[in-house]
């Protein structure tokens, strides 16, 4: 019986360089809400006929995206190797847009918060599109899913 789902996902530390407590809150958020409530289908037909669940692993390799995908037991069953290139903007524009939004928590009026914040969603939610159209034929993800794994997409990226 077909389970697409994560029911584990973990970042390569050896990718993530360094991170501040904000990107460590949303990094955990992220994984939560992830785990929670997801849909990631791998479109790969298994001769087993395996469709789920899924232990992913996540990491960065000479600059394209590697999403390890694995059995509940651990046995691995693909990777999903994804350029980058088409993220480096949203990434870029993601970072700058959360650094005004937790310089604006400390000092800027709640209208100006809401702002920054609803231009920080529009930004994550144009570059979880881009990710949902990158994976297409290859992983089916819903929109929240694709929003969380954009969310630990830019935490691989961190570079102190």
């Amino acid at each position: 019986m077909a389970d697409p789902r994560i029911i584990d996902i973990q970042l390569d530390q050896r990718t993530i360089l360094w991170r501040n407590a904000d990107v460590e809150q949303e990094r955990r958020i992220a994984i939560f809400d992830l785990l929670e409530d997801n849909h990631f289908a791998p479109q790969r037909v298994h001769a087993d006929g395996y469709a789920g669940p899924y232990k992913v692993v996540l990491r960065v390799e000479d600059g394209r995206l590697v999403i390890e995908i694995n059995r509940e037991d651990d046995a691995p069953l693909e990777a999903i190797i994804l350029g980058l290139g088409r993220f480096r903007r949203p990434i870029r524009e993601y970072f700058a847009i959360c650094d005004s939004y937790y310089q604006a928590i400390s000092n800027a009026s709640p209208q100006q918060i809401e702002t920054v914040d609803m231009a920080r969603r529009g930004i994550h939610n144009d570059a979880a599109e881009v990710l949902k159209e990158r994976l297409e034929g290859k992983i089916e993800v819903d929109f929240d899913t694709a929003r969380r794994l954009f969310t630990l997409i830019c935490v691989l990226h961190l570079r102190g």
